[in-house]
């Protein structure tokens, strides 16, 4: 049974990813092959978890694209912290029903970030709305999409106990 909980995690997380649910998006290495006339609104949002010192936010607020559109969108972070952090943004797109279809080309939040005291960084994203979205009659009405990101601090490979020993021959 314990297997089994450990071994459902990576599972669920390919599932999502895969499939789109829970507004998990997709991933591509190229854009569609056709642009479409409809528009839909890309709100951006920024979210920092507990105990990680960073200032993360959208250059803009949100944008207008055209649906199968390649779209680029800036984030600014700057470790406010006097030591490097490193931490890893997790993501998803509201309504949930839309993560089949909002597909990333390249994120930041594919990696670690590593950030030295008091570095800023212009993060980028470059995405699109698959132009199949149209045939599902679920989102004949959809006009926002928004996407979400939440830095998580990820644990020191050295601890700063291990650190200080280090610096003192111990």
């Amino acid at each position: 049974m314990v297997g089994a909980a450990f071994a459902a995690v990576p599972f669920y997380s390919w599932f999502c990813r895969t499939t789109g649910f829970g507004g998990i998006p997709q991933v591509s290495e190229v854009a569609p092959k056709h642009v479409l006339d409809r528009w839909v609104t890309i709100r951006f949002d920024s979210n920092i978890a507990p105990g990680l010192p960073w200032s993360f936010e959208p250059e803009q607020n949100e944008m207008r694209v055209r649906i199968g559109a390649v779209a680029m969108a800036h984030y600014k972070v700057i470790n406010e912290a006097a030591r490097t952090i490193t931490a890893q943004a997790s993501y998803n797109v509201s309504p949930p029903t839309v993560g089949a279809y909002f597909t990333k080309i390249n994120c930041f939040c594919f990696t670690q970030q590593t950030m030295k005291p008091g570095e800023t960084r212009e993060m980028t994203v470059v995405f699109y709305v698959d132009p199949s979205i149209v045939k599902d009659s679920d989102q004949d009405k959809l006009n926002l999409i928004t996407l979400s990101y939440t830095f998580y601090r990820l644990p020191d490979s050295v601890s700063p106990v291990a650190e200080a020993a280090g610096r003192t021959g111990g």
